[in-house]
């Protein structure tokens, strides 16, 4: 028994030892015989036409909406359309019981006739008294003076019981509701047999689908930046016959901005409030398939990419190349003598592929090597950008050199970035 228990501590004390043993292995995987160069993977920066965007987000709205609604009172006798369905303009949607108003309409056309029919008497006791007047005395001034009277009140009777046939007129063909615009219409909201009150009741609505607005709000620092690049030439106004291009991606699309549009609109103040400045596009949306399905619908919600500028070249590295020191952002570069330098940069935007824009700082030649120009900088000195196109770029191995290393290099393969213009982030601002 006691036996056992020996073997057991002995075992145990084994298995202990060997995991101490790892750790230390552990510890020490990370250093570098001494004489011996570590090695880094290195990339060089990757050149590619970028296009500065700022990212908003907005609502489409439909660019006709409408209310419809009875121009007469009565009772709804057929609703002539399908809830939900494309309407054409003139297309009639509900019909009021038109009776009460044909009976009105053949009465004012009774009152017409009637009209008429004294008219043509008054003008003949006017003609009549007219041929009296040729023998002296057999008439006078102020019997003919009322004939003509008779039959000017004659021609205002007939003139007013053809406008009161029109009104009634108009009150029969008011009964038939129909779609002002070509659309979609929505849900009937009154059943047949129901009362519609005159300029009252809401039967439906009908949006246009095709174009679509999609409003969104700019700020002010991003608006003041397109003011000063419309100043400048880089880009033309709207409103100067510019056609300013806008994409506009919906809740699903992910990164993707497939809707392209138009600016067609730009408000007139500054919200104080929020200093934001309303801006709308415009984007066609045509139905697509055997469905005919359009995809944009008034009030969804939408992620506008805004161009800001041409497109221009712009150099980009692997994010994880990027270090940090005191907020400044940095890459560890190995220069021509093999020996790891300190480059300074700003950082443009993330890219796909985990690539990231950095903008190369100005670097001037000092007795203790290269420092970044200021104004005090001499005149005539050596300025170079801190980062190039040709440039080794430290990615892998970042934890064991610094700068003044020697270090032996292996090359790899930059990674993969889309051919066409790259979008870059622009708002907010990059501290």
């Amino acid at each position: 028994m006691t036996s056992r228990v020996g073997q057991r501590a002995a075992g145990a004390a084994a298995l202990l030892t060997g995991v101490l043993g790892l750790g230390g292995c552990g510890r020490d995987s990370g250093t570098t015989p001494e004489g011996v160069k570590p090695t880094v993977k290195v990339v060089r920066p990757v050149v590619r036409e970028v296009t500065d965007y700022a990212f908003f987000t907005g609502r489409t709205e439909a660019i006709e909406s409408v209310d419809v609604q009875s121009r007469v009172t009565g009772y709804l006798d057929s609703i002539d359309f399908k809830p939900g369905s494309e309407v054409k303009a003139g297309q009639r949607l509900f019909k009021i019981d038109p009776r009460p108003y044909q009976a009105a309409l053949d009465e004012a056309a009774g009152q017409v006739k009637l009209a008429e029919a004294r008219q043509k008497l008054a003008i003949a006791d006017y003609e009549r008294a007219l041929e009296v007047a040729k023998t002296p005395g057999a008439i006078s001034q102020q019997d003919i003076d009322k004939y003509a009277a008779a039959k000017s009140e004659t021609l205002a009777a007939v003139d007013a019981a053809k406008a009161s046939c029109e009104s009634a007129r108009l009150n029969v063909e008011f009964t038939d509701i129909l779609s002002p615009i070509d659309g979609l219409a929505g849900r009937n909201l009154l059943t047949v047999g129901n009362l519609v009150k005159q300029d009252q009741t809401l039967l439906t609505t009908v949006v246009s689908e095709d174009p679509m607005y999609a409003y969104f709000d700019v700020d002010e620092h991003t608006m003041l930046r397109i003011q000063r690049l419309i100043l400048e030439g880089k880009i033309q106004a709207s409103h100067a016959g510019g056609h300013v291009a806008v994409q506009m991606g919906l809740a699903d699309e992910g990164d993707d901005y497939p809707h392209e549009g138009q600016i067609d609109f730009v408000n007139n103040r500054v919200d104080p409030s929020t200093g934001t400045l309303q801006i709308r596009g415009a984007f066609p949306n045509p139905a697509k398939g055997a469905s005919a399905l359009r995809m944009l619908s008034p009030g969804m919600f939408v992620r506008v990419r805004l161009p800001i500028g041409a497109a221009h070249s712009a150099l980009l590295v692997p994010e994880a190349a990027i270090g940090t020191d005191q907020g400044r952002k940095y890459l560890l570069v190995v220069n021509a003598q093999g020996l790891v330098e300190y480059r300074p940069v700003m950082l443009g935007a993330q890219q796909p592929g985990g690539l990231q824009v950095v903008v190369p700082v100005k670097l001037a030649r000092t007795d203790a090597g290269w420092s970044e120009a200021d104004a005090s900088t001499p005149a005539g000195g050596a300025i170079v950008d801190s980062i190039a196109p040709d440039d080794q770029v430290i990615v892998g191995g970042l934890q064991r050199v610094r700068p003044g290393t020697a270090v032996a290099v292996a090359p790899i393969e930059p990674a993969h970035v889309p051919a066409g213009p790259v979008a870059v982030h622009v708002n907010p601002p990059t501290p």
